[in-house]
């Protein structure tokens, strides 16, 4: 197996894992206000809420989250993971549609196509940067320490 392809491997495992995450997160926080109802700034409904064992699932996915997120930008180029963290969007939507019935409307369908799109081209041209066109070593070295 070439370093390319388990890079490759590396990368959609690791979106994969973060969008999952991200959308369990979600959706957890969905179904806790669900339960939580009506928001009132008393300890009464804070207590509502720490009785929700979906605010726990959240807080697993957040903790799941962060550390798929710093995995991954070890490794990977900021700016177009970045742009895939943001796959979410996507996979909420589809999360909402299969748990909670909400409709997937034509303009909700074109909009996560132009939010795939959009990462695409970035992945792309990532994909197609020259190294002449990279910060020199030093500089990468340094931010590696960041």
């Amino acid at each position: 197996m070439s370093i390319h392809a388990h890079t490759w491997r590396f990368y959609l495992g690791g979106f994969a894992l973060l969008l999952a995450f991200d959308t369990l997160v979600q959706v957890s926080f969905k179904l806790t206000g669900a339960h939580a109802f009506p928001p009132e700034a008393s300890w009464a409904w804070v207590l509502r809420i720490l009785g929700q064992p979906w605010i726990y699932v959240a807080l697993v996915g957040y903790i799941g989250n962060f550390f798929t997120w710093m995995s991954l930008l070890k490794h990977a180029p900021i700016g177009p993971a970045f742009a895939a963290s943001h796959l979410d969007v996507v996979s909420v939507m589809l999360a909402s549609a299969w748990v909670f019935h909400e409709a997937l409307t034509p303009m909700r369908l074109a909009g996560a196509g132009v939010i795939m799109l959009g990462i695409l081209c970035l992945a792309l041209a990532e994909s197609g940067a020259h190294p002449e066109h990279d910060p020199p070593t030093e500089a990468k070295g340094a931010l590696g320490m960041l």
